[in-house]
């Protein structure tokens, strides 16, 4: 039997919260430096949820020309600057008439999309008329933008795609770049994601699913995943990529090689559109699938990053699926969630 191709990452890029590399958003969060405070992007006067981590950093005038940041969505802005960053890190340089163009793709997975851009439009239809909506409103607010932008930035001519799985959107993205990779498809693949989605709409609807922390007072201790007084998420915003190459072309250029994509499972819960089921069996399959392709024991795993939402209903169900997957392994492999910060 033919081995199959493995698939390295060889650039990483990141925006987020707290920094606007990956570097600098490392740093903060071995650091424990946390990025929620009050909402800017609106006034959230009279909401049950006042604060959110947002990228209040971020210029997109810093990265691009005033006339190219207003043709992308902030969701595509963080996705691309993302991407830019992680294709640098790599040292690839697509030539658009070389052969690897058609053999370099991407995968940038999302929840919403331009859903701030949808907002607006849709305020400009109802209070100015349709003569005066953005011709450019609907290419600025569908999901695979933030894909298409990248691809057309880097002469991505191969796979281009966009995983649409809403909390599982970038990790989707990541495991089905590499699956692409591994069936021959593209030997290159930027992957990752991005979200903008700190609005009005969303923040109110997400508080009267009683999904938001009502923790206003303490933003920096609101978002706390598997703690005993936990009350729920807060939004955040950002993007962040990888570069993945198949494993011998990335040593044949010489590439510097950060990790190994061993192993990527799926599974869904047939249970509730917003809930888990509770034991949590659902997403032991895909725990279990993902050893199972890699070749491992949960007694092998260094590290756990958890979904970890902040939320009983996720929290509880979370545990209970790592111990189904790792079994006894479970009470010694470290588990945490980056969502705190």
């Amino acid at each position: 039997m033919t081995s199959r191709r493995r698939v390295v990452v060889t650039g990483i890029g990141a925006v987020s919260p707290v920094g606007l590399t990956a570097e600098s958003t490392w740093q903060a969060l071995i650091s424990g430096v946390s990025g929620a405070g009050q909402i800017t992007a609106f006034d959230p006067t009279g909401f049950k949820t006042t604060i959110a981590a947002e990228a209040t950093d971020f210029d997109a005038e810093a990265y691009f020309e005033r006339k190219d940041a207003r043709r992308m969505d902030r969701c595509t802005q963080f996705a691309l600057v993302a991407a830019n960053e992680a294709m640098e890190h790599s040292g690839l340089v697509i030539d658009p008439e070389g052969a690897l163009a058609a053999r370099a793709g991407a995968v940038i997975g999302v929840g919403f999309g331009g859903m701030s851009t949808f907002i607006d439009e849709v305020r400009v239809l109802d209070d100015r008329g349709p003569g005066r909506v953005s011709p450019i409103g609907i290419p600025k607010i569908i999901a695979n933008m933030a894909a298409g932008t990248v691809s057309i930035e880097h002469n991505l001519m191969g796979p281009v795609s966009c995983a649409v799985t809403a909390c599982s959107a970038s990790a989707n993205a990541i495991g089905d770049a590499a699956e692409i990779i591994r069936r021959g498809a593209a030997d290159v693949m930027v992957a990752g994601g991005a979200e903008a989605a700190i609005t009005d709409f969303a923040v109110a609807s997400f508080a009267q699913a009683r999904a938001l922390t009502s923790r206003n007072d303490e933003p920096q201790r609101a978002s706390r995943p598997f703690d005993l007084d936990r009350d729920g998420f807060l939004m955040g915003e950002g993007g962040a990529a990888l570069v993945l190459e198949e494993r011998e072309a990335a040593f044949a250029r010489g590439a510097e090689i950060l990790a190994e994509v061993t192993g990527y499972g799926m599974s869904a819960d047939a249970y509730h559109i917003t809930l888990p089921q509770p034991g949590g069996m659902g997403a032991a399959r895909a725990m279990t699938a993902a050893l199972a392709d890699a070749a491992i024991t949960g007694a092998e795993l260094d590290y756990i990053n958890a979904h970890g939402t902040s939320t009983d209903a996720n929290d509880a169900t979370e545990t209970a699926a790592v111990k189904i997957a790792l079994g006894e392994a479970a009470h010694q492999v470290p588990v945490s969630s980056t969502k705190s910060m």
